[in-house]
């Protein structure tokens, strides 16, 4: 019968000190790619600074994201296939041409392999388009659903993101609310 005891005893004190020791485990040091990959996903929250990126317009000039600081941008991702782009457009022309000099609009456009050029002018863009061959950028600002618009302030800080087509009307009120 003390065997017994004893056998217990000791059974409980090792459950214990297994369970104390899984309790107070510490988390494991993350690896880089996964401080990266985390700060990737958190870097698109709002009120995070905007990822830069550099990118060629239709007409081959560089436009690099971090050169606009000072400015309030509407980043705009889209395809020349995807409907509600093509009815945001419009209204994306209207609002950049009687916009404060000191907005600007960069359509960042998800399909250059097809007839980018023959869309800007059927649509009578004249705002810049980018290209963004290697779909980096699109990835990076994690993009699921066209179009989507991140709002970006003065300082390079996302202030809104818009999925879906945007009418005059958000565009008035999301700048608006950009310092």
């Amino acid at each position: 019968m003390v065997k017994k005891i004893i056998a217990a005893v000791i059974l409980i004190t090792l459950l214990t000190v297994a369970i104390v020791q899984a309790v107070d485990k510490k988390p494991e040091k993350q690896s880089d790619t996964a401080k990266e990959a985390s700060a990737q996903t958190n870097g698109l929250t709002i009120g995070a600074k905007a990822p830069d990126f550099e990118l060629k317009t239709l007409t081959g000039e560089t436009v690099k994201l971090s050169d606009l600081k000072g400015k309030k941008v509407i980043l705009n991702f889209w395809a020349t296939w995807c409907g509600p782009c093509k009815k945001e457009m419009p209204e994306m022309e209207k609002f950049f041409k009687q916009a404060d000099k000191n907005i600007t609009i960069l359509a960042v456009n998800i399909d250059p392999q097809l007839d980018v050029k023959g869309f800007a002018n059927e649509y009578k863009i004249t705002f810049p388009i980018l290209l963004d061959k290697d779909d980096q950028v699109n990835k990076t600002y994690q993009v699921i659903s066209i179009p989507t618009t991140y709002f970006i302030d003065s300082d390079g800080l996302i202030q809104n993101k818009l999925v879906g087509s945007m009418k005059l009307d958000d565009m008035v009120n999301f700048t608006g609310k950009l310092k």
